[in-house]
C-alpha cells in the first residue's frame, strides 16, 4: 500500500536490469571519487520507476551506506524546491506581482546606482537578469544575519537589470527576504505549511535537529569558516550565516520527497495539480532573457551542453545544487529525474560531477 501522496513504485522490470547503464554510470562515479555515493530515482508515466541509492556516506570503508531515503543538503536546489515554488504559489494564489521593483518590499535595497532608474524586480530576481553579482563571501566580513543581508541590500549593480544574466546568489538571498516581508512570516515556516505538508513531503525542511544530523551525508571538512566537518547543517557559509534558512541554499531532502515536488509540477502541466495549476508551470517555464540566457523564472532550461543531457526536451525545467545534486523535469516526456551526492566531500575541489549528471541523465531517458 503507498498513501496517496506517494507516486506508485512500477512494479516493471527489475531497475538493476531495466537501468544497467544508468548503474555503470554511477558505479564508475563512485570509483573515479567524483562522490562517495548517491541517492536517485525517476518518475515516469506518474510512477516512481527507480528509487535507489549506491556507496556510502564518506569514502571510509566503515562509512554508513547510502539508501534511497538518504536525506542530502540539496544546496541550491533550495532555490526551486522553496524559493520558487513559493513565489509560484503566491502569484497564483494574486499575492505577488513579478514585475514590482524590490524595493517596494525591501525599502533598503539600494537601487539607485544606475543611470535611467531601472527597477529590479522580482521576476529580474527568479530570472538571474537583475545586474547583481554572482556570488560574494558575505560570511568573511559579517558577523550577523543583519549585517549579511543589510550588505546583501547595497550591493552595487552590475549591470542593467535585464541587460545580462549571471545566476546569482545574492539575488536569491534578497529574494527569499522579500518573500518573508510579503507574507510576514519566514521562508522556511510558510513552504513547510502551504507546500511541504500538503505534498506529503515529510522529510523535507531547513536546519535538521542535531539528533538527525548522523543520518545526512557530510559534505566537507569546512577549513573556511566553522574549521570543522559539516553534517546535517548547511554547506553554504552565507545560508550558515543567515541561520540556516535562506532564499539561495539551506534546504535538505531526499529522493522521494523531490520525486513528490516534480511529480505535482507534471500533474499541474496536465492541468491535475493539487497546488499548481497549468499556466503557472507554463509562466515560470518560460524562458526569460537576455537571448542566450537558458534561465526561466527560478527554473534553468536545457541548452547546449546542458547538465540534463540530450534527450530533455526544450519544454524541461531543472535546477542543480552546488553539493552535487540535480533535479531535471520533462514537462513533454512527464519525466523527472533526481540525483543527490555529497560531490564535495571532503573538499570542493572535485569537478567529475559534470560529466557524470549528462551521462546518468542519457542513460536514464534511453532506459525508458
Amino acid at each position: 500500500m503507498h498513501s496517496e501522496d506517494t507516486p506508485p513504485v512500477a512494479p516493471a522490470v527489475e531497475p538493476q536490469r531495466r537501468f544497467v547503464a544508468a548503474y555503470r554510470v554511477l558505479d564508475e562515479a563512485i570509483a573515479a571519487r567524483a562522490f562517495p555515493g548517491c541517492a536517485f530515482g525517476v518518475l515516469a508515466g506518474g510512477e516512481v520507476v527507480l528509487a535507489d541509492a549506491l556507496g556510502r556516506f564518506t569514502y571510509d570503508e566503515d562509512s554508513r551506506a547510502v539508501t534511497a531515503e538518504t536525506v542530502y543538503d540539496i544546496a541550491s536546489l533550495t532555490k526551486v524546491a522553496a524559493t520558487t515554488a513559493a513565489a509560484m504559489l503566491l502569484q497564483q494564489r494574486g499575492r505577488l506581482d513579478l514585475d514590482m521593483p524590490l524595493a517596494e518590499l525591501l525599502p533598503g535595497f539600494q537601487e539607485n546606482r544606475i543611470a535611467g532608474g531601472v527597477h529590479v524586480s522580482l521576476r529580474n530576481l527568479l530570472a538571474h537578469n537583475s545586474g547583481l553579482p554572482g556570488y560574494v563571501e558575505f560570511f568573511r566580513t559579517a558577523a550577523t544575519p543583519d549585517a549579511l543581508v543589510q550588505a546583501c541590500l547595497e550591493l552595487p549593480l552590475e549591470a542593467v537589470p535585464g541587460a545580462r544574466a549571471e545566476y546569482s546568489d545574492p539575488g536569491f538571498t534578497l529574494l527569499g527576504k522579500a518573500l518573508e516581508a510579503l507574507t510576514g512570516e519566514a521562508l522556511a515556516s510558510w513552504v513547510g505549511r502551504e507546500i511541504y505538508l500538503p505534498l506529503g513531503m515529510s522529510a523535507t525542511g531547513f536546519s535538521p535537529l542535531p539528533s538527525a544530523r548522523s543520518a545526512i551525508p557530510p559534505t566537507e571538512v569546512d577549513q573556511t569558516l566553522r574549521q570543522r566537518r559539516i553534517q546535517g547543517e548547511v554547506q553554504d557559509e552565507n545560508a550558515w550565516l543567515l541561520g540556516g534558512a535562506a532564499g539561495h541554499a539551506g534546504l535538505f531532502s531526499n529522493v522521494a520527497d523531490l520525486l513528490l515536488l516534480a511529480g505535482e509540477m507534471l500533474a499541474a502541466n496536465a492541468e491535475a495539480g493539487r497546488l499548481f495549476d497549468a499556466a503557472t508551470v507554463a509562466l515560470f517555464a518560460q524562458r526569460q532573457g537576455p537571448p542566450g540566457s537558458s534561465r526561466a523564472l527560478g527554473w534553468d532550461t536545457p541548452s547546449e551542453n546542458s547538465s540534463a543531457g540530450e534527450h530533455f526536451s526544450v519544454h524541461s525545467i531543472g535546477h542543480l545544487g552546488f553539493s552535487g545534486c540535480s533535479l531535471w523535469i520533462d514537462l513533454e516526456a512527464a519525466v523527472a529525474i533526481v540525483l543527490l551526492t555529497n560531490r564535495t566531500w571532503p573538499d570542493r575541489q572535485s569537478q567529475l560531477i559534470r560529466a557524470v549528471r549528462p551521462a546518468f541523465h542519457n542513460a536514464v531517458r534511453e532506459a525508458l
